[in-house]
């Protein structure tokens, strides 16, 4: 976990790196509530345990005004954002926060934090998220996310891989997303 220096950072690349997924991804872009947190299945209201341990979940804020897409396909739906938000990653609050849970309304979750890319002159953090939505009639779904932020002076940029475990055929995992965080970092910068 390094400290991030100031670099210029250009929010409307992150578009580049949606030709680095697979073939047969549709995309559109990012509408609504775009935190990481959202992006998991947690509604507005979410709380976590420990408490500190959210702001992990929304760097650059609820409210933060972010560039970016999403790409729906065969192996998951995959979010790559950037917001200006001058935030820095917080070592005291990584190093309590390895292993939380969030809850909103019908869903709760656990977080745990994961090794992230290293990437010269930034502080990353990774994120993987699994999330049980209990619905009317006892039916429950699941879903399991990768999220790998990074901190860009200026700016935060995340890439989050939502996927359905229950889904049959090849899924993209946090490989992909720890990757698809390193080339956005330099279609950012470039």
């Amino acid at each position: 976990m390094e400290s991030a220096r100031p670099t210029e950072v250009q929010p409307v690349n992150i578009a580049r790196v949606q030709g680095d997924l697979p073939a047969g991804y549709e995309f559109a872009g990012l509408t609504g509530r775009t935190a990481p947190l959202a992006l998991w299945g947690f509604g507005p209201d979410w709380v976590s345990d420990p408490p500190q341990c959210g702001a992990l979940g929304v760097p650059a804020g609820e409210d933060a005004r972010v560039v970016g897409w999403s790409g729906s396909g065969p192996g998951g739906i995959v979010y790559a954002a950037v917001a200006e938000a001058r935030v820095d990653l917080d070592g005291a609050l990584v190093d309590g926060c390895g292993n939380w849970s969030v809850t909103a309304g019908h869903t709760n979750g656990t977080v745990l934090l994961v090794a992230a890319p290293p990437i010269e002159g930034v502080a990353t953090l990774g994120m993987s998220s699994d999330a049980t939505t209990r619905v009317e009639g006892g039916t429950e779904t699941h879903s399991h996310a990768d999220t790998f932020t990074a901190y860009l002076g200026d700016y935060v940029t995340y890439v989050t891989v939502v996927t359905d475990p229950g889904t049959a055929g090849p899924r993209l995992d946090a490989d992909f997303a720890a990757g698809l965080l390193t080339k956005t970092v330099t279609a950012l910068r470039g």
